[in-house]
C-alpha cells in the first residue's frame, strides 16, 4: 500500500534516477532532449523539476543550458534590478513562470493585484493590445519608485518575448509532482513500476518492446508467459531475492479472459499444475478449449511442465490423424466425465481412483529456433524466447540502428552507412510498364524499415529478399525523386549478415589521452593478446588538440572478433572501437 499523494520530496533513489536520466516510462520526462538536459543539470530538489517542466517547451528551450550553468556556479547569476533578486532567485535570475511576472509587476511598478493578474491572462493569451496598454503604466509605476528607464524597457521587452512562451507556475507544479510520483515509483518499486507500464500498453506492440528494452537496461527479467506463474496481466514474482515480470497470459492472442481467470481460480484454490496431465485433468476444459491450449504451447506456458520442445504438441503419427494436443483434450475431457458419471451413480461416494492410460509424448525433433520465435511472434506481438538476431550482435555493434534514422537529413553527405537486420516481409510487383520491383521490410533490435529496389537493383539482390532472411545493407542518403526537398536511403549493396564474421580485417581503437595510464595499457595488451586471429589492430591517440591526435597500427599483432573481446574493451574506460 502507498500513499501516492503523501511520498517525500526528496526521496534519494528518485532524485539519482532523474540525474542518470532514466526516466523512460514516467510523466513528462521522457523525451531524448530531456533526459540529455537532467543529466547536465542533476537536479536534487524538486523546485529543479518545476522549473525543467516549465523550460523545456519552444522559446524558454534557449534559457536551459543557462539554467544549468548558473546552478552549477558556471556562469554568474545576474538580476537587471536588485529589486528583482528575491522573486528570481529560485531560478538562477531567470525569468521561468508568469507568477514571477505578476509579482515583479507589483514590486517594481505598483501593480496591483487585478492588474497583475491582466498582464498575467495577457502574456498567456498572447494579447499585444492588453499588453500595450499596460506598457506605459508599468514604465510610469516603476519610474516614481526610482527605478533605471533603459532597464525597465529591457526587462518589458525581454517580457514581451516570454509572453510567447509563459508557462504557469502552478500548472508546472502540478505536472511536475505528477511526474515526480511515477519516478519515485520507477526508482522505489522498479519492478512492479515496469509490469504495469507493460499491461498498460498492450494494444501496442512497439510501446511493449520499448519497455521490454528499458527492463534489459534496469536488469529486469521478463520472462514469457507461465502456466503455474503468469496472471491474466504481466505481474512480479520473487524468486532467490530477485524480482522477475512474467508475461500476461491475456497477452497471448487465443487465450481469453475467462479461461485465464479459470486457470488462476483453479491454480489457487488446488495448487501448482504438476504437469501437462495434471493441467487437462483440472482445467475447466469449456473456457479453456483446443484453441486456448494451442496459444499456451506456442507461447511456451507449458515449457516449465514437459520441456521446451513445443513441437511435440503438434505432432500427428500420419495425415488426418488426431495430433498430441487432441490426444491430451480428449484424455482430460475422459477423467472430467468419468469423475462426473461417478459423483452422480448410486456409488457417488466411492474413493475408488478413476483409471484412464497418459498418452506419451511423440518423440520428434523440435522446431527450428527461428520458426518457434516466429510462432511467438504471431500470438504475442514480439519474441519472447530470445530475438533471431541474438547471434548477430556482434556483427550489428557498428551498424546504424533503424531507430536512429529518422532524421536521414543527419547522414547526408556520408557514404558507406551500414545497418542490417531480418527481413519480415518481401513482395514481388510489377510496374505498369510489366517490369518487376521488390518491396520489402528489414527488422533489427530497434525497429524496422521499408524499401522498394527498381529495375537492375531489383534483379541483382532479388535474392537475398526471402522472409526470415538476415542481412546487411550499405547505403547512403539521396534527394527522393518523388518529393525533391525530402531525402532517401538508397541502398548501395547488399549480403548476408553471417558472412561479415570473417570479412572483419581491422579493429579500430580510439584512447582518450587523459585515460591513458598504465593499468589501461597492460588490461588492452592482455586483452588483445588473448584473442589471436587474422584481423589487424589500429589505435589512434586523441588529445584535446585536434593537431596532436596521434595514429599506430599493429604490425605484428592479428586478434579474433569475438563477443568476449569486444565485451572486454567495452569494460575498459577510455576506449571506443569500431571495425571495418
Amino acid at each position: 500500500e502507498i500513499d501516492i499523494d503523501g511520498i517525500p520530496l526528496d526521496d534519494k533513489k528518485t532524485f539519482e534516477l532523474y540525474q542518470k536520466g532514466e526516466t523512460n516510462g514516467t510523466f513528462q520526462f521522457e523525451s531524448e532532449g530531456m533526459k540529455k538536459h537532467l543529466r547536465d543539470l542533476v537536479p536534487d530538489k524538486f523546485e529543479d523539476l518545476i522549473a525543467m517542466n516549465a523550460l523545456y517547451r519552444p522559446g524558454p528551450m534557449e534559457y536551459i543550458p543557462n539554467y544549468i550553468k548558473r546552478k552549477h556556479g558556471v556562469e554568474k547569476v545576474q538580476y537587471d534590478l536588485p529589486e528583482m533578486e528575491e522573486i528570481l532567485k529560485e531560478t538562477y535570475g531567470i525569468t521561468v513562470y508568469q507568477e514571477q511576472v505578476m509579482l515583479l509587476s507589483q514590486r517594481l511598478a505598483g501593480f496591483s493585484k487585478g492588474q497583475a493578474d491582466m498582464l498575467r491572462k495577457a502574456m498567456g493569451k498572447k494579447d499585444r493590445k492588453t499588453l500595450d496598454e499596460l506598457k506605459p503604466l508599468f514604465l510610469e509605476g516603476a519610474i516614481k519608485n526610482n527605478l533605471n528607464g533603459e532597464k525597465l524597457e529591457k526587462i518589458w521587452t525581454d517580457w514581451e518575448a516570454f509572453a510567447s512562451y509563459a508557462f504557469n507556475k502552478s500548472h508546472s507544479t502540478c505536472y511536475a509532482f505528477v511526474a515526480y510520483q511515477t519516478a519515485y515509483l520507477k526508482a522505489n518499486y522498479p519492478a512492479e513500476f515496469m509490469a504495469a507500464n507493460l499491461t498498460n500498453n498492450l494494444a501496442s506492440m512497439d510501446k511493449i518492446s520499448f519497455y521490454m528494452d528499458e527492463c534489459k537496461r534496469m536488469d529486469l527479467n521478463v520472462l514469457g508467459p507461465d502456466l503455474n506463474e503468469s496472471k491474466l496481466k504481466f505481474a512480479v514474482n520473487r524468486k532467490e531475492g530477485k524480482s522477475i515480470i512474467r508475461f500476461g497470459l491475456g497477452a497471448v492472442k487465443g487465450v481469453g479472459e475467462s479461461a485465464v481467470e479459470s486457470l488462476v481460480t483453479e491454480r489457487e484454490k488446488n495448487g501448482s499444475f504438476l504437469s501437462i496431465y495434471d493441467f487437462v485433468r483440472r482445467a475447466n476444459l469449456r473456457s479453456v478449449n483446443k484453441k486456448t491450449m494451442e496459444s499456451l504451447a506456442i507461447s511456451g506456458a507449458f515449457d516449465g511442465l514437459c520441456g521446451p520442445n513445443r513441437a511435440q504438441f503438434f505432432h500427428t503419427e500420419a495425415f488426418g490423424k488426431p495430433n498430441f494436443l487432441d490426444t491430451l483434450v480428449r484424455y482430460g475431457q475422459n477423467i472430467q466425465e468419468s469423475k462426473n458419471n461417478a459423483s452422480n451413480s448410486l456409488f457417488g461416494d466411492s474413493t475408488e481412483e478413476i483409471s484412464v492410460p497418459e498418452p506419451k509424448f511423440p518423440i520428434t525433433e523440435p522446431w527450428h529456433v527461428l520458426e518457434m520465435l516466429e510462432k511467438e511472434k504471431e500470438l504475442v506481438g514480439i519474441y519472447l524466447s530470445g530475438h533471431p538476431l541474438d547471434d548477430y550482435r556482434n556483427e550489428m555493434r557498428n551498424f546504424i540502428p533503424f531507430k536512429n534514422i529518422e532524421e536521414l537529413k543527419d547522414f547526408n553527405g556520408k557514404s558507406d552507412l551500414r545497418s542490417g537486420g531480418i527481413i519480415t516481409a518481401s513482395n514481388e510487383r510489377y510496374t505498369k510498364n510489366g517490369k518487376p520491383f521488390g518491396s520489402f521490410t528489414i527488422e533489427d533490435f530497434t525497429g524496422k524499415k521499408e524499401f522498394v529496389l527498381f529495375s537492375e537493383k531489383y534483379l541483382l539482390h532479388k535474392h537475398f529478399l526471402e522472409v526470415g532472411r538476415i542481412v546487411f545493407i550499405n547505403w547512403k542518403a539521396v534527394t527522393d525523386y518523388r518529393n525533391p526537398s525530402e531525402l532517401t536511403m538508397e541502398i548501395l549493396k547488399m549480403g548476408v549478415l553471417a558472412d561479415l564474421k570473417d570479412k572483419y580485417t581491422k579493429l579500430s581503437l580510439t584512447i582518450l589521452e587523459s585515460q591513458l595510464n598504465e593499468k589501461l595499457i597492460n588490461e588492452l595488451f592482455n586483452l588483445l593478446n588473448s584473442n589471436p586471429g587474422k584481423c589487424s589492430v589500429k589505435i589512434k591517440l586523441k588529445t584535446n588538440d585536434a593537431n596532436l591526435n596521434v595514429e599506430f597500427k599493429s604490425t605484428h599483432l592479428k586478434i579474433e572478433v569475438n563477443p568476449e573481446l569486444l565485451n572486454g574493451i567495452e569494460k575498459i574506460a577510455g576506449i571506443n572501437y569500431f571495425l571495418n
